[in-house]
């Protein structure tokens, strides 16, 4: 079972403010979640809108949680996405540079 990073919706209609929340990505939008790792409130002045908790989101991403498409763009205006997604490429590169060697050995010289 996968964790996402994702947004659960709070506040009336038309005056949302979401939470951002680690939850396993069979559950329902709204329902159970595993922990609180920020608050976003998209109606507010700009600089007041996103409170993240640093140090709960870099555990989380960590283990393998996924953010969705939203709050990846929400921790990359905070800097936070950032040194996850260059420290994955730089894996990715190492893994597929081991491929190609394997590949290589396997073919048969001429």
């Amino acid at each position: 079972m996968t964790v996402k990073l994702r947004l659960q919706r709070y506040g009336t209609k038309k005056k949302p403010y979401y939470r951002i929340v680690a939850a396993t990505s069979t559950v329902k939008r709204d329902g159970q979640f595993l922990d609180i790792v920020g608050l976003y409130h998209p109606l507010v002045k700009e600089g007041q809108q996103v409170r993240l908790e640093k140090d709960k989101i870099e555990t989380w991403l960590k283990k393998g949680a996924q953010p969705s498409d939203t709050v990846k763009n929400i921790l990359s205006k905070a800097g936070i996405w950032k040194p996850f997604a260059e420290a994955k490429a730089l894996k990715d590169g190492a893994k597929q540079k081991r491929q190609n060697e394997k590949a290589k050995a396997k073919r048969p010289a001429k």
